[in-house]
């Protein structure tokens, strides 16, 4: 069983207990899922937007029976998709997972060649779609947002004047021209990262799901439930810190000379505002693990 990022943090922050029941809201290789299930007599609802994660699930089904379950479906749509009923914990671990990482056919790696894809549910548009079809200013557009590349109007022309020759296809095609235009910045650190970033969050609407689906914890999440959010992006991390900050009542006041603004209601209580972050032996293990950030909340109050 794949063994994911920051997994001792995790337990530590969730504290799974004999009883209670949680839910996995990124199953990708079921490292979190079976530490949870292993770490107490528990049960875990697992979900997973890619159909080739349920074949995976179905190991931990034979293993733990009624304890686990498996949903397909985006965690954006929690509140749909899983049982109705108050729940123990949730735990977000975003972005890519590693088998999707580790299959160059999946088209989400640049250091392999394979089609230029990045769709977790392999269906919608691709990111191939993207860089063939969309215009010179709206592509600039998601490399800066999605990937904040500091080149991204250079890198977007460069993809309009290269597709006029030949349609991009491969993900070697587009990592090999972002590194001409980019350039090497740092040892480690290959220049196509950023972009391949920024397509692959726009092609699945992470950040859009991801705030959706922090929204839905709340709701599903009972008195004393942990909410626990592994991210990998700045603009991820970003998310859940304001989420946090905004549902523990710790935003910062309006002027004195303005009427106060209403205020949400306090729903988390947060142990620590700062991030934690991987330890050095696990960064040593798993180079990954490196931009990997963890914020967690305690769910207190009434209804969200």
């Amino acid at each position: 069983m794949h063994n994911p990022v920051m997994l001792p943090e995790v337990l530590k922050t969730l504290t799974p207990r004999n009883q209670e029941t949680y839910i996995d809201a990124t199953f990708g290789g079921g490292g979190y899922s079976c530490a949870i299930l292993e770490q107490a007599n528990c049960s875990v609802v697992a979900l997973d937007r890619d159909p080739e994660a349920r074949e995976r699930a179905q190991v931990l089904k034979d293993r733990y029976q009624d304890r686990f379950s498996f949903v397909e479906g985006r965690f954006g749509q929690l509140l749909q998709l899983v049982p109705s009923m108050s729940y123990d914990g949730v735990v977000f671990d975003l972005g890519v997972s590693s088998p999707q990482l580790d299959t160059a056919e999946r088209g989400f790696s640049f250091k392999a060649t394979g089609p230029l894809d990045m769709r977790m549910e392999r269906k919608g548009l691709s990111a191939a779609e993207v860089v063939n079809t969309f215009d010179e200013k709206e592509i600039a557009r998601i490399l800066w947002e999605y990937g904040e590349e500091r080149r991204s109007r250079a890198v977007a022309h460069a993809i309009i004047e290269k597709r006029k020759e030949q349609p991009f296809e491969t993900t070697t095609q587009l990592g090999d021209l972002v590194r001409a235009i980019v350039g090497f910045e740092r040892p480690g650190f290959d220049p196509a990262t950023r972009t391949f970033q920024a397509l692959r969050l726009f092609v699945n609407d992470e950040l859009g799901e991801l705030e959706k689906g922090l929204e839905a914890s709340e709701k599903l999440l009972k008195e004393g439930g942990r909410l626990v959010v592994v991210s990998f992006h700045s603009l991820e991390d970003r998310i859940a810190k304001a989420f946090f900050k905004e549902r523990s009542g710790n935003m910062p006041h309006t002027s004195r000379y303005l009427p106060e603004a209403p205020r949400p209601r306090v729903t988390f209580e947060l142990k620590s505002q700062k991030a934690l972050v991987p330890q050095e032996e696990e960064l040593r293990i798993n180079p990954r693990a490196r931009s990997a950030r963890l914020r967690w909340g305690i769910r207190v109050g009434g209804s969200a």
